[in-house]
């Protein structure tokens, strides 16, 4: 996983585990399960086995199971080759590995880094 700073797992949702409602994680959220809502956290991963049927709002979300619903990343969303992701998303990176589904529309923001000119040295003959 790119830009991941901690290898922590604050919350998980585990494989024989469903779920329905809101939620909001400060940290990694893992669903190996079914979730129905709204998610917002600093990462969302979404295993193999898990399924979400809601809107996601994070930093980064990494997608390997079955996803239906809007996703906002600032950074980054990542859709695995098992992943399959139905709905609209809002990033500024977007990586699909080959066998990864996505069907919707992408809005990738554009990056506003400030580029820097240097003033080019005039060459001189002799």
């Amino acid at each position: 996983m790119l830009f991941k700073k901690s290898n922590r797992l604050e919350s998980l949702i585990g494989a024989n585990s469903e779920m329905n409602g809101d939620m909001t994680v400060q940290g990694t959220l893992r669903i190996d399960g079914k979730f129905k809502g709204n998610i917002n956290a600093d990462w969302v991963v979404l295993g193999e086995s898990g399924s979400i049927t809601g809107d996601i709002q994070a930093r980064c979300a990494v997608i390997g199971g079955t996803a239906k619903g809007n996703i906002r990343a600032d950074e980054l969303i990542e859709i695995k080759h098992t992943g399959q992701l139905s709905g609209d998303i809002y990033t500024k990176k977007l990586s699909v590995a080959e066998g990864g589904i996505f069907e919707g529309h992408s809005h990738i923001q554009k990056d506003e880094t400030k580029v820097v000119d240097f003033p080019q040295k005039e060459s001189r003959l002799l």
